[in-house]
């Protein structure tokens, strides 16, 4: 009976959604009729019975035929009552669409793989996550002052999208901070303002490699250079990373890359440091294939022992080495800034690209970075941010020296936010992950960063963002959960 059905599907809708009477009845008989239990042609009863058996008054039960009147639903005819449309689609007709679009919405072979492989979601923010800072420290009020004050003298130019690369102070801020610290040659110009590392890796990707080119990457790698890759539908060639970083034999020359990329200040994740012979080959490779080299910067700012490292574009003399990096990791990750150095000749054709692609903007909010830079609240906050890391880098080496020996070793632990525990072979390190998430800490098995390699085990923890106190309350039992499995698989 069609009150029935109606109260019925009233009912449901009351519990799920918070909409009047009228909207109910009127959603009730709209997918009645869309499910073919109310077909084309079928008489309604009149406004007047509804009434009566849906115990609503009058005025409801008129607002929702009148809606479905005027959407097309319903037709009155003079003397005879009110009908179901014919025009409305039958329920067959419905159903073969709504597969169609089932089929049609299917993900590409592409998709499915970004969307199922190396997902950065399983890494919760809990202690020992690796590649999360801790922003906890960050100076909001004063971030809120400067913000606020570009807000307020912001002209209208500044509410526009960007074609110049970025905000001019903020791109003069991040060279003078590259040439003195990082060594990086460059003039202003050079500098291209980006969302960060991610899309600056993509727009090197869509401009320097067509479809099908080869590059290559660490083994074990970077989750989001291998994401940024597959997008762009480079093909993957993985070259092996050891004790001085990226490897390269005459094996891999077989596969001549269009790109490199390398993270050679702190390798991710082993924590490897590029050697200079290992930068002069890499260099030598790259002029020898006429091919770009992508240097992440990874980590360069947080060194806690022996001297400064300088950059490998530092080294380049052929103008091959594309630099980038971020402000993520001082600051805090949502600000979404970062920048890429680009060679001179490349500079008209990569602006003009990133305006077209992205639609560059967050112009006042470059102006309020560039003014933080300036005042030398930066500065202040990597000083604070090295000491911090550093006492918490300590702490953690001292709570997993019980587990370290012959059969676990620590590297990586000169520089960055995280360190690598290298484990035998025989150590399923997947498992020990899920084990140690178990006891609500979150660290990252090596091997699960590794594209071909099948030698690489070990556990990738972080200490960004791990206060000292949870180092000192969870290091012992993440350095307990170790020691068991090695004498488990001893």
């Amino acid at each position: 009976m069609l009150s029935e059905l109606l109260l019925t599907e009233m009912g449901r809708l009351s519990q799920q959604d918070n909409m009047p009477l009228h909207r109910q009845l009127y959603e009730a008989m709209r997918r009645a009729i869309l499910d073919g239990k109310l077909s084309a042609g079928d008489r309604l009863p009149s406004s007047r019975e509804l009434t009566q058996d849906l115990k609503l008054s009058r005025n409801t039960v008129v607002a929702a035929l009148n809606q479905l009147g005027v959407e097309g639903y319903l037709v009155s005819r003079v003397g005879s009552g009110t009908f179901i449309n014919d025009n409305v689609p039958k329920a067959q007709g419905r159903t073969n669409h709504a597969r169609t679009s089932t089929r049609q919405a299917q993900l590409s072979k592409r998709g499915m793989a970004l969307s199922t492989t190396f997902c950065a979601t399983q890494l919760e923010v809990q202690p020992f996550t690796p590649g999360v800072a801790d922003f906890s420290a960050f100076p909001v009020a004063l971030w809120q002052r400067l913000q606020n004050k570009h807000w307020r003298m912001t002209y209208p130019e500044m509410l526009d999208y960007s074609y110049t690369g970025g905000h001019a102070p903020l791109r003069r801020a991040v060279a003078d901070y590259l040439r003195v610290f990082r060594s990086v040659p460059l003039d202003v110009d050079q500098v291209i303002i980006t969302s960060g590392t991610q899309q600056s890796l993509e727009l090197c990707a869509q401009l320097l490699g067509d479809h099908g080119d080869t590059v290559w990457l660490e083994d074990p790698a970077y989750w989001g250079a291998i994401k940024a890759f597959m997008a762009t539908g480079l093909k993957l060639h993985p070259v092996k990373v050891d004790v001085h970083g990226m490897a390269p034999t005459p094996a891999d020359e077989k596969h001549p890359p269009r790109l490199i990329y390398t993270t050679p200040s702190h390798q991710y994740p082993t924590g490897a440091v590029m050697s200079l012979p290992r930068r002069q080959q890499l260099l030598s490779i790259a002029a020898t294939h006429n091919a770009w080299i992508l240097e992440d910067d990874y980590d360069s700012e947080f060194r806690f022992s022996g001297p400064p490292l300088s950059s490998l574009a530092g080294l380049d003399q052929d103008q091959r080495v594309l630099y980038m990096g971020s402000f993520s990791k001082v600051l805090y990750p949502g600000l979404k800034l970062g920048y890429l150095v680009v060679p001179q000749r490349l500079v008209g054709a990569f602006k003009q690209a990133h305006y077209d692609l992205n639609r560059p903007g967050q112009m006042p909010l470059q102006a309020a970075l560039a003014e933080f830079i300036e005042l030398g609240h930066f500065a202040s906050a990597l000083r604070r941010a090295r000491h911090s890391y550093a006492e918490r880098r300590q702490c953690l080496l001292e709570a997993l020296q019980p587990c370290l020996g012959e059969r676990a070793r620590i590297t990586g632990a000169e520089q960055g936010l995280h360190l690598c525990l290298r484990l035998p072979d025989s150590v399923d390190d997947k498992a020990l992950a899920l084990r140690i998430g178990s006891l609500g800490l979150t660290v990252r098995a090596l091997s699960a960063y590794c594209l071909q390699r099948t030698d690489a085990k070990g556990l990738v923890i972080g200490y960004g963002y791990a206060p000292l106190a949870s180092i000192h309350r969870y290091g012992p039992v993440l350095a307990k959960a170790i020691q068991a499995e090695l004498k488990r698989t001893a």
